[in-house]
C-alpha cells in the first residue's frame, strides 16, 4: 500500500500553480478525450442489473485507489479485516494512499493539483470541493448518480433535496457525494462534574443562563480555580472551536468549527455577513462575561487538548467541552482512576436566544470527491456502483460501521453489540481488541451517514440520552443554493481569508477583554474596509441568478 506522507517537488510545484492554471485555462469537466455521457465502454466489472438492496459484486477483480485520512487514534493497518472482507464481498481491492490527519487537507490539494490524486477522495467537507471545480480536476458527480440507486433512494426518502441543492455550483451540478443522514445528529456539548454539582446542591443546567449560575456557584466554592477550562484550540483555525460552535448554535449563528462568513437570513431572504450580526456579537458578549468573572480559563483559547484534560483530571477545572467518545474514553475513564467519587456527564446543548434548534444542513456529512481521471477508466461504471454500495446502501453502511456479523458484532433486530473482547469507542476499556484500531471498522473514511436506526445503534448510553434530547430540536433554515461563477469564486477567495481571519482575531480580543465592546462598530467598519459588503453582494447576486435560472 502506498503512503503519500512525502510529496515530490513536482507535486508541490504543480499544486502551487494549480489555482492559477485553473483560472487561466477555464477548463471544465469531462476532459476524457471522448463523450463523458457515453459509458458503454466503461462497464468492465460492472453489474448488469444493480438495484437498491442488492449486494454489489464486481464481475471481475477490480482495484480502486482511495485517499485515506490516517487517524492517529486508529492508525491504518494493512492487516485490517475491513480490507479483506471488503474484497471478499465486492470483488474490489482498495489501494489506499495514506495521508496523516493533520496534513490531510493540504496534501489533498497538492495531490489534486499535481494530477496524482487517487480516484476516490473521501473525507471532504463542503465547500472544500469548490476550489477544484473550475479546473475540472473533480467530477460533477451529479451527472452520474443515475448509476447510484441507493444514493438516489435515500435522498428521495429522507427528503434531502434542499440540502443537496445547497451544494450545487453555478452550472447546477454538485461535485461532492456527501454523507446522508436520516436525522440531524449533534456532536459536542459541555461536560460537567456531576459529583461536584451534587455536593453543591446544583442541577445540571439546561440554558446558558443556568450555565452561568452553575459556574458562579462553583467559583464561590473554589475561588482559586476555573469552573471551565476548554480544549480544541490547537490544529484548528479557530480557538475553542467546539465551544463556539455549539454556543453559536444556541444563538442561531455559525461559529467556531461551523463558522462561515456567509449566513442565510431567512426573515430577510438574503445572505448576511456572519461575524457582523447581532447574534454573533451577543455570543461574544456572553463568553466575555464568563472570562471577565474568571468562570472560564482564558488559556482555553490557546492551550493544547492535553493541557485542558490535565486540568480537569487535576481538579483545577470542573467542566470542559466533550463529545460522547472523549467523555467515555478520556474524561470518565481517567477521572475514575484518579479522583475518588468523580462523575462527569455531557449535557444536551444548553438553550439560548435561538431556542431549541440545531443548525440547518447538518444532515449532510463530509463526503467523497471523485477524480476526473476516474472517468477514463474502463471500470468507471463498476466504481460508481461500488461507491454506491459501500457509502450509501444499508448493508454497506452496516458493514463499514459494525464489520462482520458473528465475528465483530452480534445483532438482534435493531440491537447491535460488539462481540465480547472487542471495545467500541471505549465501551469495554479492558477488552483486548478494539473495533477501530484492530479491525478497521467505524473508520471515519468509510463510515458516515445512515438511517437513524443504524446511526443510533452505535450510541453509548450517554450518547443515546444526549441524542434523544437533541433529536427533538428544530433545524434552522437551510441556506439556498448560491453558487459563484469561476471569476466570482476567484474574487471571493481573495476576500474570504482576510475577512475570516479578522473575525477570528477580533473574536478572541473581545472575549479576552483586550478590545472593548464599545469598539464593535469600529470592528464592523474594519470588515467593510476588507470588502465585507462586496463579498456579501457577490453571494446575494449569485443567489438571485441561480433562483432565476433554476426556479
Amino acid at each position: 500500500m502506498n503512503n503519500a506522507g512525502q510529496l515530490s517537488r513536482r507535486q508541490i510545484l504543480a499544486a502551487a500553480g494549480f489555482v492559477g492554471l485553473a483560472t487561466l485555462t477555464g477548463c471544465g469537466s469531462g476532459d476524457d478525450g471522448g463523450d463523458s455521457k457515453d459509458l458503454s465502454k466503461k462497464r468492465d466489472g460492472a453489474m448488469k442489473e444493480y438495484r437498491v438492496g442488492q449486494q454489489f459484486k464486481a464481475t471481475k477483480p477490480l482495484s480502486f485507489s482511495v485517499l485515506h485520512n490516517d487517524n492517529p487514534v486508529y492508525p491504518m493497518k494493512n492487516g485490517w479485516l475491513f480490507w479483506k472482507e471488503l474484497t471478499r464481498r465486492t470483488g474490489v481491492t482498495f489501494e489506499p494512499v495514506a495521508v496523516p490527519l493533520v496534513d490531510y487537507e493540504k496534501k489533498r490539494s497538492v495531490l489534486i493539483g499535481s494530477g496524482d490524486a487517487p480516484f476516490l477522495i473521501p473525507k471532504t467537507y463542503h465547500p472544500a470541493e469548490v476550489a477544484f471545480v473550475s479546473s475540472g480536476a473533480v467530477l460533477p458527480v451529479s451527472d452520474y448518480v443515475h448509476l447510484m440507486p441507493n444514493f438516489q433512494d435515500k435522498v428521495k426518502r429522507w427528503k434531502l433535496e434542499p440540502e443537496i441543492d445547497s451544494i450545487r455550483q453555478s452550472d447546477g451540478k454538485f461535485y461532492l457525494l456527501p454523507g446522508l443522514h436520516e436525522k440531524a445528529r449533534a456532536g459536542y456539548s459541555p461536560a460537567l462534574r456531576t459529583d461536584v454539582l451534587d455536593r453543591l446542591g446544583l442541577s445540571l443546567p439546561t440554558t446558558w443562563d443556568e450555565v452561568y449560575e452553575v459556574f458562579k456557584a462553583i467559583k464561590e466554592e473554589y475561588p482559586d480555580r476555573y469552573p471551565f477550562s476548554d480544549r480544541w484550540s490547537k490544529n484548528t483555525p479557530y480557538p475553542a472551536a467546539a465551544l463556539f460552535s455549539y454556543l453559536g448554535q444556541a444563538y442561531g449563528v455559525r461559529a467556531g468549527w461551523t463558522y462561515d462568513n456567509i449566513s442565510w437570513d431567512a426573515d430577510a431572504q438574503k445572505f448576511v455577513f456572519t461575524g457582523a450580526t447581532d447574534a454573533f456579537r451577543q455570543m461574544i458578549e456572553y463568553v466575555r462575561k464568563l472570562v471577565a468573572e474568571k468562570l472560564v480559563d482564558p488559556e482555553s483559547f490557546t492551550q493544547t487538548d492535553d493541557e485542558a484534560a490535565q486540568k480537569l483530571l487535576g481538579e483545577k477545572s470542573f467542566a470542559i467541552s466533550a463529545n460522547p467518545q472523549v467523555l467515555v474514553q478520556e474524561y470518565r475513564y481517567n477521572l475514575h482512576k484518579q479522583v475518588k467519587g468523580a462523575e462527569i456527564e455531557m449535557i444536551p446543548v444548553p438553550l439560548g436566544p435561538a431556542g431549541p434548534v440545531v443548525l440547518g444542513g447538518v444532515r449532510l456529512e463530509n463526503g467523497v470527491m471523485i477524480s476526473s481521471k476516474a472517468l477514463k477508466s474502463d471500470s468507471f461504471v463498476a466504481m460508481m456502483q461500488f461507491v454506491d454500495w459501500l457509502w450509501y446502501s444499508d448493508e454497506g453502511q452496516r458493514f463499514a460501521r459494525w464489520g462482520v456479523e458473528g465475528v465483530t458484532y452480534t445483532r438482534s433486530g435493531s440491537q447491535y453489540k460488539a462481540k465480547p473482547g472487542i471495545s467500541l469507542m471505549g465501551s469495554d476499556p479492558d477488552a483486548p481488541k478494539d473495533m477501530q484500531k484492530d479491525y478497521g471498522f467505524y473508520n471515519g473514511v468509510f463510515a458516515y451517514g445512515g438511517s437513524w436506526e443504524l446511526v443510533s445503534s452505535m450510541f453509548s448510553p450517554d450518547e443515546k440520552k444526549f441524542q434523544d434530547v437533541m433529536a427533538q430540536r428544530e433545524q434552522t433554515p437551510i441556506a439556498p443554493a448560491h453558487p459563484l461563477q469561476s471569476f466570482e469564486q476567484e474574487q471571493a477567495t481573495l476576500w474570504e481569508t482576510p475577512l475570516r481571519d479578522h473575525v477570528t482575531q477580533n473574536t478572541l480580543k473581545f472575549v479576552l477583554g483586550k478590545r472593548p465592546m464599545s469598539e464593535w462598530n469600529a470592528y464592523v467598519t474594519e470588515l467593510k474596509a476588507k470588502n465585507m459588503d462586496r463579498f456579501v453582494d457577490l453571494h446575494n447576486k449569485a443567489y438571485e441568478r441561480f433562483k432565476k435560472e433554476n426556479g
